[in-house]
């Protein structure tokens, strides 16, 4: 893979006009040069193979494989490409993070937005250069989350959410006075999550540590965690042996 020089680029969308769109933008990008386009998932596993690629600007919405099956196909590959999402719907964002996407953009892509992606994309190719020369072990827990804000999805560094509470089928993510929504269960996010970083206090609460500014009991048994923000959250039976353990006990 490429760590100097612009990145080689397979672009894969099934509409003709979306490729020509994305290859208009692209050529205006010195970060990026493009090698080939596909119309399918099929189609683009045998240009991978062929061109090896730096980057995928890939759509997810096609016939036959799609961009998502795409994705988790090259999760065994030694050199596999980075992998910048671009499609229509926002639905499949927490998709996304967990084939490790370097980003998520919403058309009508930007070309803004799209070198922002590259740039992401280029830290991306660097680290797995890195990683393979035996720098460093790939990270296991998740670094990041993107969630639907306006007319565009966000990428949020899990390290600055304060705290995370479950709405049904929803999590709502508390990064200092914003919120923001993600279509995922507690539980699943709960096993992606560094538990030195991270602690669950209730069953639809999760905190992480260091926003923790104390503990306290009401005298019959039940106790609260009360936050930097000076809110408080209820600690559940079930949690109270590891909050307890905050405290060395």
């Amino acid at each position: 893979m490429a760590t100097d020089g612009p990145l080689r680029t397979l672009i894969v969308d099934d509409e003709p006009l979306a490729v020509e769109r994305m290859q208009v933008i692209c050529a205006s990008l010195d970060e990026v040069s493009v090698v080939g386009t596909a119309a399918d998932g099929r189609s683009a596993l045998r240009l991978i193979e062929a061109l090896s690629p730096d980057l995928l600007l890939l759509d997810i919405a096609m016939p036959g494989l799609s961009g998502m099956g795409l994705a988790r196909s090259l999760e065994g590959l030694a050199k596999r490409p980075a992998i910048v999402f671009c499609t229509a719907f926002d639905q499949h964002a927490v998709a996304a993070f967990e084939v490790a996407a370097c980003d998520y953009l919403l058309k009508p892509i930007m070309s803004e937005r799209l070198a922002k992606a590259v740039g992401r994309a280029r830290e991306a190719v660097q680290r797995s250069a890195s990683q393979s020369s035996g720098a460093t072990a790939t990270e296991a827990w998740l670094q990041e989350i993107w969630a639907p804000h306006r007319a565009e999805m966000v990428r949020i560094a899990v390290a600055r959410i304060d705290r995370i509470e479950a709405e049904r089928d929803y999590m709502r993510l508390h990064v200092g006075a914003r919120s923001y929504l993600v279509h995922q269960t507690i539980a699943d996010l709960e096993r992606r999550l560094d538990p030195a970083v991270f602690i669950r206090l209730h069953r639809s609460v999760i905190v992480r540590r260091d926003f923790i500014a104390g503990l306290s009991h009401d005298g019959r048994g039940a106790w609260q965690a009360t936050l930097l923000d000076q809110s408080n959250v209820r600690i559940g039976r079930t949690y109270l042996d590891a909050a307890k353990a905050l405290m060395g006990r």
